[in-house]
């Protein structure tokens, strides 16, 4: 097939609906789709019926409500569309009522005490902006897929969609406010757009099965340098190795068919790291995308025979991945409200709507930190790598020069176009770009859109982008509000720019936010660091937090508390998973093979004496050894210790402070000690795959 064929072939999109449809009931959908209407239930019989004749075609036998529960992964629940008629004989059936609402048993999903264990109705409603598509497994069975929200007998939302959904709908309106004050009576709606760039490892899958430390936790707890790393910098969008291309290839396919835009993969800054960019989305689709991207990258992978990892820090000593979620916002008309246009100084609507970013950030820094709180990412943030834990805004000196002479009351002077010239005649000149690009940055402006790159890579990008969409609200609901009032709008809007950029342009930063410098001078500035997750989570939690959410009517008090709840009993859960991981291979892997050599050392030293010759080399290396044992030894039974009391806290908080203080802490005294031994015991001994076959064997 040619790919124009294949991309979307799985999906009930636009095309196939303006195909399949009575034009009035085509008419109605897209009315509900683009006015956020309710949908009628006359009209979703008829979608229903035509949405399973079609499926039914391209092989599918069954159905299902696809959510985001708590767990940030997707869950599914199968039926087929089989049902019985009066005379017992079997039909075919998927009515409006099912394809509108499921019901899945909540009782076993988390909700930090939004539903007791024996409650356990819930209920799943199709989000009809986003389409509908077929899911395949290697078995070939085809089920046609529904995204949905997930909430409670009591509308409580269980999910990360529908706070999503919300947050949309609140930033939509505020910024329409922002428009119409600025005299735009055109566009009807505004609506936050994300690329989520996707980064992840790859690993044979032989090497593995042999190491229980990535099977249960996703990272490994325990290895030893490989003599390579990336400090060569030859790994970054080098020569893609033809194993890995042809996995690539698999996944794309299999992403366009769900009508996913895979547009950009190459190779990362680590060893046997990868990215996967697509095309920017509305921001409730993207983050459907971005779930199905992750977990179709694991499923193709397992073709391969490669393992596709997808935690935040797999290995030590190299770069972990992440996420960019590139966010923007766009009126229906075609208006990117981040487009600084030819003449950023003298674009009114494009300075209002970055100062009021910038105002949002540095007021809610705390609240952005915290969606991207999590036990695998907290060995990113914070840790001199991708982004560091303190959040500030790089806006390019171009911009920054503008914002501070308006501040100032100075006279903004327009430049002419500038193009880069290199040197060499055959090389086209080219305009340069309002901004240069900084990597370093948690939050960049780059171009037309704001690079968020603190997200994990195995997080949702729903939370942060729940977030980014309030906060702008917000913002713009302020501006909106002054502005409305106002009798000269381009005055207002001038001091409203000047106020913000006096007040918040302490979290503009446009150096190295790798460099120890600034981790100083954030410290003048009073801005946030928070390194550890468990510190991190309480930002949702606070009055400033409650009243943010509950006025936009995106979280109430009762479901942002259930978030706090849920995320701080997980970040426990994954360091317990770790430590119980870690005490297994030492006692059962480590411990023996360190043992067996060291007798293999000693009986070596006692038949080199029985002959004359010294030993000396063998007594050594036993000696280092016996001492690494020991203390290895040692150090596993007080993990044990520490798990044990962690794991006897009551308190989630207090609990999880263990896990972080106690716990993890030693984990690392004991991931030393295996380390170490690593470096001495044979490798044909060793236990586990090394880091140099996990890095480079693929």
């Amino acid at each position: 097939m040619e790919l124009t064929e294949v991309f979307g072939s799985n999906v009930f999109n636009d095309k196939i609906m303006k195909e399949r449809l009575p034009k009035q009931i085509y008419k109605a959908l897209k009315e509900t789709i683009e006015k956020d209407m309710s949908l009628r239930s006359d009209v979703a019989d008829v979608v229903a019926n035509a949405m399973k004749d079609w499926a039914i075609e391209k092989g599918a036998t069954h159905y299902t409500h696809w959510f985001q529960p708590l767990t940030g992964i997707t869950a599914e629940k199968h039926d087929s569309f089989i049902s019985l008629a009066p005379d017992g004989s079997v039909i075919l059936e998927f009515s409006g009522k099912q394809l509108i609402q499921g019901e899945p048993d909540a009782s076993s999903f988390p909700s930090g005490g939004l539903r007791a264990t024996f409650e356990a109705r819930g209920y799943t409603a199709w989000d009809c902006t986003s389409p509908a598509f077929l899911k395949t497994d290697e078995a070939g069975m085809v089920t046609l897929t529904i995204p949905t929200a997930f909430y409670s007998y009591n509308s409580e939302a269980l999910d990360k969609k529908t706070p999503l959904l919300r947050s949309m709908k609140a930033v939509s309106k505020q910024a329409l406010r922002v428009l119409r004050a600025l005299g735009n009576t055109v566009s009807s709606k505004v609506t936050s757009t994300v690329g989520p760039e996707q980064e992840y490892f790859l690993v044979d899958k032989s090497f593995y099965l042999d190491r229980i430390d990535l099977m249960l936790a996703g990272r490994t707890i325990f290895g030893a340098p490989a003599p390579k790393g990336q400090e060569l910098e030859d790994q970054y969008f080098g020569a893609i190795k033809d194993r890995v291309m042809d996995y690539m290839n698999d996944l794309n396919m299999e992403l366009w068919k769900m009508g996913i835009t895979s547009k950009t993969q190459h190779n990362e800054v680590a060893p046997a790291q990868y990215e996967m960019a697509p095309i920017f989305a509305t921001t409730n689709i993207a983050t459907d995308h971005n779930q199905l991207v992750m977990e179709t990258m694991q499923k193709v992978a397992l073709r391969h025979d490669l393992v596709c990892l997808l935690h935040e820090k797999p290995y030590a000593g190299i770069n972990g991945s992440g996420k960019h979620n590139n966010w923007s916002l766009s009126t229906e008309d075609g208006i990117n409200l981040l487009e600084p246009g030819n003449t950023p100084g003298e674009n009114v609507q494009f300075l209002l709507f970055v100062s009021a970013m910038i105002k949002a950030v540095d007021t809610h820094a705390d609240i952005l930190r915290a969606t991207c709180a999590t036990a695998g990412n907290d060995h990113r943030l914070g840790a001199n790598e991708a982004p560091p834990a303190i959040i500030s805004i790089f806006m390019g000196e171009e911009l920054t020069d503008i914002l501070a002479k308006i501040s100032k009351g100075e006279k903004i002077t327009t430049k002419d176009a500038e193009f880069t010239k290199v040197g060499v005649d055959t090389l086209p000149e080219f305009p340069k770009d309002n901004t240069d690009r900084n990597r370093t940055s948690p939050f960049a402006f780059t171009g037309n859109k704001f690079e968020f790159r603190m997200v994990g890579s195995a997080q949702s990008i729903a939370g942060s982008n729940v977030a980014l969409n309030t906060i702008a609200a917000e913002a713009f609901d302020e501006i909106a509000g002054r502005l409305e009032k106002a009798k000269d709008k381009n005055a207002e809007a001038a001091q409203i720019i000047k106020e913000i950029y006096k007040k918040h342009s302490r979290v503009i930063f446009n150096g190295n936010n790798y460099a120890e410098e600034w981790v100083k001078e954030a410290e003048k500035r009073a801005l946030p660091n928070v390194k550890n997750a468990v510190d991190a989570l309480k930002a949702f939690v606070t009055d400033k937090a409650f009243k943010l959410f509950e006025k936009y009517e995106v979280f109430s008090h009762k479901e942002l508390h259930s978030r706090y709840d849920v995320y701080v009993e997980t970040y426990s859960k994954q360091i317990n998973i770790e430590a119980m991981a870690a005490i297994d291979m030492v006692k059962k892997q480590f411990i023996p093979a360190g043992l067996e050599y060291a007798t293999f050392l000693a009986d070596s030293a006692a038949s080199f004496k029985d002959i004359g010759v010294g030993a000396s080399v063998q007594e050594d290396i036993l000696k280092k050894l016996n001492t690494l044992l020991s203390s290895a030894y040692k150090n596993a039974t007080k993990l044990e210790t520490a798990v044990v009391k962690a794991q006897a806290m009551g308190d989630a908080v207090k609990q999880a402070e263990a896990y972080r203080d106690k716990v993890f802490a030693v984990m690392q005294a004991l991931r030393i000690d295996v380390d170490a031994m690593e470096m001495i015991v044979p490798r044909d001994t060793w236990p586990v795959p090394t880091y140099t076959e996990l890095l480079f064997k693929l």
